[in-house]
């Protein structure tokens, strides 16, 4: 994990459970005598992240509706953390200037959640199903955060990812990017079964990972997502200083950089990060 990352040492159970007393319920022992809960279980899960939001990033109030995709916390706060490394190194701005477009912000709006507390961040989180919006806009209205630190705006093309968000002359100093990972719903019908099976050894055994079709899988899958997200760029190069995105799978690095080569933008990056065994990167690009 990342050297700031506040869940670099594993997780305070007595500090979470005073921060939400109902985690307390899925607490279980590991083979090794340690307080754990059953990552396979997804109320456990959504528990954990209560828990960790309230202690951790003095977020109140985080609901999910049943059967959407629940994002592992100290996963999602390195990706942040990176980026902040990155305008860090890279630009002059303050956290005060900043401000982020999340594409796909989800109803979970993970990342505008963690920018906004870890940085003081600013956010625009773009989303296309209205379930997920109207999830976003809840969470924000009881945690009482203002549409001007963290707005949420619908897209109403799946075809477009900037085109339709982003304003004219509207500046970000970055934009982030989980993309969905699978090619089709029988794609992630598989990657789901065989999560469960690397966490509970069982292979016959209920899916209950959340996640909805726009969430999980998209035509082309990630790569075809990147590769519309990059020639769609071009377009919007004076309006975001670093344009970023999740790449899950590394066999798709090489064809993502050769393809960044058409757009020719002024530097690119791969940025590596790793939670615990799971290796993950990101790729950055951007025109000035």
């Amino acid at each position: 994990m990342h050297k700031n990352n506040l869940h670099k040492n594993g997780y305070s159970f007595p500090k979470l459970i005073t921060a939400y007393p109902p985690l307390a319920e899925f607490i279980i022992k590991n083979k090794i005598g340690e307080d754990t809960i059953n990552f396979a279980d997804s109320d456990a899960v959504i528990a954990l992240n209560k828990a960790l939001l309230k202690a951790y990033y003095n977020v109140n109030y985080w609901s999910l509706p049943k059967g959407y995709l629940c994002p592992p916390v100290p996963g999602r706060a390195d990706y942040i953390l990176a980026i902040k490394d990155l305008l860090s190194e890279k630009t002059n701005l303050k956290d005060s200037q900043i401000k982020g477009l999340d594409i796909g912000t989800g109803a979970n709006i993970i990342y505008p959640l963690l920018g906004a507390s870890l940085f003081g961040w600013g956010f625009v989180g773009s989303e296309i199903e209205t379930a997920s919006i109207d999830n976003a806009v809840g969470i924000l209205k009881k945690n009482k955060i203002s549409p001007k630190k963290i707005g949420i705006r619908k897209q109403s093309s799946s075809k477009s990812i900037f085109k339709g968000i982003i304003r004219e002359n509207e500046r970000f100093a970055f934009c982030m990017c989980n993309p969905p990972f699978h090619k089709s719903f029988e794609d992630a019908q598989k990657g789901s079964r065989r999560k469960i099976k690397n966490l509970t050894g069982k292979s016959d055994v209920k899916l209950n990972f959340g996640g909805k079709s726009n969430e999980l899988w998209c035509e082309g899958g990630e790569y075809q997502f990147i590769q519309s997200m990059m020639d769609e760029s071009v377009a919007y190069k004076n309006n975001v200083v670093w344009f970023t995105s999740l790449v899950s799978k590394q066999e798709n690095v090489v064809p993502l950089l050769k393809h960044l080569k058409k757009i020719k933008p002024k530097s690119h990056q791969i940025i590596d990060m790793g939670q615990g065994q799971k290796k993950s990167r990101f790729i950055a690009w951007t025109f000035i």
